[in-house]
Order: C-alpha cells, then sequence, then structure tokens
C-alpha cells in the first residue's frame, strides 16, 4: 500500500529537516540572536558515496521559543584551512527540539575520503566531528565498529571512548537501544548500578510523551564519551524496542499498558520515533514510506554491501510467551501444540515489503560482485536452546538459586525446563520466527550469498554458525555485540560459566560471553572478514583498559555460503 509522503511526515512533524535556507529573511523576526550553546556534540550519520548527514543541537541559553540560525562547515583538514563545502541559513528549529540535521544530498564530496566538520551559530562554533565517505569500486578493506544497548544509569560509557579512540573506524554500526525507557526509582532496571547515583535518568519516571523521549535522548547526548565516539567517524543506526518500549512489536510492547496511564500505543510510538528522527544522524524517511519502514542500504566498494534491518514495529508479530502459549496437558508441557503457533508461517519479524526488499539487494550485491552482504540486524539469529543450570551447576545450584530476586529464579527454572525440551530460550529473538528466519536463509542461498549477520540486543558477544532448517548448509555466520553497559546473564549469575554452557548446548553457538561489555570491530577484506570482540575491563569506574576477549575469522565459499568459523 502506497503512503501519502506528506500526510505520514506531517503526523509526526517530520521532514524538512534536511534543506534550510529558504525564506530567511521573511522568518527572520522569529529568530533565536541571544547566547546559545553545543551542549550535545555533533553526529554524522549514513554516509553514501558523495554526501552524508550533519547533526547537532543547537541549545538557546534561557527562555525561548525561537528558531537559531547556523552554519555548516565541511572541511578537508581538521585545521578547516580547505573549506570544501558551506551550509548557510540552516534552522535549528524550535519545532524540532532545536536539533539540525543537513543532509548534503550528493553536492561535493569524493568517495572514500575523511572530512572534518563543524557548526556554528550565533557566533558560537561546535566541537568538531570527523566524517568519512563510502568508497566507490575496487576497495582493500573495511572496518566497522558494532555497538548495542547502552543504558545509561548502570555503568560508564567506557566503550564509546574506546571506539572514539580507534586508530581507523571507517563506520559505526548502532544496532539499537541506543537509549532505554525506564525510570530511576531504585527498582527500575540498571538503578541498582553502584554508579546509578551519578548517572540518574532524566526524566526521572518511564519515558512517554515527546517531552519525556526527547528529555531522554539530550541525557544520553550529554555523555563526553557518547559525544566523542559520535565525532570520530559517521554512524549507521537502527532501532530496537528500547527506543520505544521493551519488547515491542507492530500494535505494541511488553512494557506499554495502556491502562496505566501510557496511553494509545500508536502515538506512544509516534513521539518515540519523532524524538529519534530529530536526535539521530539517520537520513528522513524515504517518500512513501512509514517512519517506521527504516531499511536501507549502504554501498562499501566492491567489498561488502550493508543492509539495516527493521524488525520491530513495521511487521512484527507478538511475541509468544510461554506462560500462556504452552498449553500443559495431564501435567506434561504440550509441545506439539505450542511448535504449531510458533513455526506458523504467517508469524512475521521483517513482513512482506521488507523480505522483498532484502531479496533485491542481496541479489543485486551479490551480482555486483560484491564480497560480503552483512546484515545489519537488531535480534539474535542462531538458534539457541538455554543450558540446563541445573546440570551445570550441580549441587551449587540450590544455594546459587536462593540469593536471586524471584523474578530471575522464575526465569532460570523455566529456563532448565525449556532446555530439557529443546526449545529456545528467547522467544523475542529470531528463534520465536522460525518461519521468517527460514524465508531469509532462502533469499541467501538462492542469491549465492555471503551474508553475515551482525546483532545486537542480548548483552552478550556471540559467535555464531547459522544452518538451514534441514541442517544441510552453513548459509551465514553471525557476530553479536554485546552491551555497551545493559546487564546481561554473566552479571547476575557471576562465576557462572554460561557461555561454555550455551556453547555446549548448541551447536550453532561457537562462542559465548554473557558478562563482558564493550563492542565488535568487524573488518572486512576480499576472501575473509575479522570479527574482533574488544571488552571493556570496567563500567564503573572512569579508568579502564581494553582487550580483545576473541577474534574469529571466516572466509566465504564458492558459490554461496561460508566456511566454519576459526579462532584466530
Amino acid at each position: 500500500m502506497k503512503i501519502d509522503r506528506r500526510r505520514a511526515l506531517a503526523f509526526l512533524g517530520l521532514g524538512g529537516a534536511a534543506g534550510a535556507g529558504s525564506g530567511v529573511s521573511a522568518q527572520g523576526l522569529n529568530l533565536h540572536t541571544g547566547a546559545v550553546a553545543f551542549e550535545h556534540g555533533v553526529a554524522s550519520g549514513d554516509p553514501d558515496q558523495t554526501s552524508a548527514i550533519f547533526w547537532t543541537r543547537v541549545t538557546p541559553k534561557g527562555a525561548s521559543d525561537r528558531d537559531v540560525l547556523a552554519t555548516l562547515e565541511v572541511a578537508a583538514d581538521p585545521a578547516f584551512k580547505t573549506i570544501v563545502r558551506t551550509g548557510k541559513g540552516l534552522r535549528a528549529k524550535a519545532s524540532r527540539d532545536w536539533t539540525l540535521k543537513h543532509d548534503l544530498d550528493g553536492q561535493g564530496l569524493k568517495p572514500g575520503t575523511d572530512y572534518w566538520y563543524r557548526f556554528v551559530a550565533n557566533g558560537v562554533t561546535s566541537p568538531v566531528g570527523r566524517t568519512r565517505t563510502l568508497p566507490t569500486g575496487p576497495t582493500k578493506d573495511v572496518v566497522l565498529a558494532v555497538a548495542s544497548c547502552s543504558l545509561y544509569s548502570n555503568g560508564y560509557f567506557n566503550a564509546y571512548d574506546a571506539i572514539a579512540k580507534l586508530p581507523r573506524v571507517d563506520a559505526v554500526l548502532h544496532l539499537g537501544d541506543y537509549i532505554y525507557e525506564y525510570g530511576g526509582a531504585p527498582t527500575d532496571y540498571g538503578m541498582n548500578s553502584p554508579v546509578a547515583a551519578q548517572r540518574m535518568p532524566d526524566p526521572l519516571h518511564e519515558i512517554v510523551t515527546l517531552d519525556d523521549y526527547r528529555r531522554r535522548h539530550a541525557r544520553y547526548k550529554s555523555d563526553p564519551h557518547l559525544q566523542a565516539a559520535h565525532a570520530r567517524a559517521p554512524w549507521i543506526v537502527v532501532w530496537d524496542d528500547h527506543e520505544t518500549a521493551n519488547d515491542s512489536w507492530q500494535g505494541g510492547a511488553q512494557n506499554h499498558n495502556p491502562d496505566k496511564a501510557e496511553g494509545d500505543w500508536a502515538a506512544r510510538k509516534a513521539a518515540a520515533l519523532k524524538a529519534y528522527y530529530e536526535w539521530m544522524p539517520i537520513r528522513e524517511p524515504t517518500a512513501g514510506a512509514l517512519p517506521d519502514a527504516s531499511w536501507r542500504g549502504f554501498q562499501f566498494g566492491d567489498v561488502a554491501t550493508l543492509l539495516m534491518t527493521e524488525t520491530r514495529l513495521t511487521a512484527r508479530s507478538e511475541q509468544l510467551d510461554y506462560a500462556t502459549d504452552l498449553p500443559v496437558v495431564d501435567g506434561k508441557p504440550d509441545v506439539a501444540a505450542f511448535s504449531a503457533k510458533w513455526k506458523d508461517p504467517a508469524r512475521r519479524l521483517v513482513g512482506e515489503a521488507q523480505g522483498q526488499w532484502l531479496a533485491g539487494q542481496v541479489s543485486a550485491s551479490v551480482k555486483a560482485g560484491s564480497a560480503w552482504q552483512v546484515l545489519g540486524n537488531q535480534v539474535v539469529m542462531a538458534r539457541v536452546a538455554g543450558p540446563n543450570l541445573q546440570t551445570l551447576l550441580g549441587e551449587k545450584f540450590e544455594p546459587m538459586l536462593a540469593k536471586l530476586p524471584p523474578y530471575i529464579r522464575e526465569r532460570i527454572l523455566q529456563g532448565v525446563a525449556l532446555s530439557a525440551l529443546g526449545l529456545p530460550y528467547n522467544l523475542d529473538a529470531w528463534d520465536g520466527y522460525p518461519a521468517d528466519r527460514e524465508r531469509l536463509y532462502d533469499l541467501f542461498k538462492s542469491a549465492g550469498a555471503h551474508p553475515i549477520v551482525l546483532s545486537g540486543d542480548s548483552h552478550s558477544f556471540w559467535a555464531n554458525e547459522l544452518f538451514d532448517e534441514a541442517g544441510a548448509k552453513r548459509v551465514a555466520v553471525e557476530f553479536g555485540a554485546t552491551g555497551i553497559t545493559s546487564p546481561g546473564y554473566g552479571d547476575i549469575l557471576p562465576g557462572v560459566p554460561l557461555g561454555q554452557a550455551f556453547a555446549a548446548r548448541n551447536t550453532e553457538v561457537k562462542f559465548a560471553d554473557p558478562g563482558a561489555k564493550g563492542f565488535v570491530l568487524l573488518t572486512l577484506e576480499h576472501g575473509k572478514a575479522t570479527s574482533e570482540m574488544i571488552a571493556v575491563s570496567t563500567i564503573f569506574e572512569p579508568a579502564y583498559t581494553t582487550r580483545v576477549l576473541k577474534r574469529f575469522v571466516v572466509t566465504p565459499t564458492k558459490g554461496g555460503g561460508v566456511e566454519a568459523l576459526a579462532e584466530a
């Protein structure tokens, strides 16, 4: 169904963010001409071969409801001796929370080149950012930092600082949960952290309204390490669930209760997406698409096609839940009845429109000779059954269980039961949508692709080999990025060898670490790809060190697919 773009963007208050200078003199009386500051840094994103999105937020000092005029300067050197592009008369609009995005839209930059940029408003100059355009033609290699899951209150953003200090990074991929919606009460998520008192969320309540979401984005972007990572390289982003609400799907979310003064889901989603488009360096929705249809592609020379997916808001069927969807008959779980629901082909994660887009993009990439087809994807794709911790820990199991909060204890006991049944431990991941996963694998195989799947959401590092349902073909490999700060099961169960247990339980899992915090550094070359899982030593102290926790290499298989993962 075609969507009237003007009506859709008007509903969210989007559009008109990129081009900016027309009609300035006619509206000049509505300008804020007093003091301003750049309190949230600068950012670039969605690069192509000749342009990028440039972002900042101009904060008026004192009470103001007026726009601020700004100028963008893009230079070939960090000293700005050679300015190659200038955008004048750009408006940081009050109606967009004084955020400003400018899209060069194919104008004037060279492929595969570093540029530096800054904004000037009312005599004040912003911090300097660095961006890089995408390469064209024969390309030796591409270096990507892959991040996910940054809970502000739970720890210092040391991993973002480590990304900012990388000697080389061509782009940063953020796979979602850039912000979290929870409040700052003592029992709220992450508020038991030893540094929570120094990193309180704003606002202190769970965010629901447009003003709430804007304030939460502002709090996150006040962090100097996050600002530094944005300034280091262009970002390519996609939301997961917490940018709206936990375990969101097409028609709602686990953490949205209309009867609890949280209102209509569509209104909350619209507010969340409006704030996201205002505060993130992402291109505005394209013609004919709703704002939640954020899938898009990026071509890195002849080395890689990067396809960013959307698995939350456009087509996802509501998640199944073992408590309600796994019936018990005569005291025994009816796995057959559950499987009939679970494997229903009508259950979708990406949907028909995005599936057709992916098929076309993957096929075109292979035909064009790209070495790799990389999927920027929110949730873990591998088949993962939970380990049986009771068997793993033996006599230590009951004492461990007794120390845990009731809700964690319940999850672990459920995991023990599910492990025995061979059922997946996370129905919010691709494991909850096996038919759609197989459709994706079929399009990979049909195109003869060499896919690498990148995943976030799980707060764990993963190195997985992905096989089709028959188990006959290794279709792809998957590298999962752990959280920047968000707590994983390794934090809840310190000392328990969970990663080893996951690998021992699941043939597709070659490595997992649900305790480490950090990011994945992916280097793509012709003939091989190298994934380095980089961990920070702490998120509870400002001083930290980094180390490469694991390094894996994968090579393509002739005719499509990939070889087995090799630890390097």
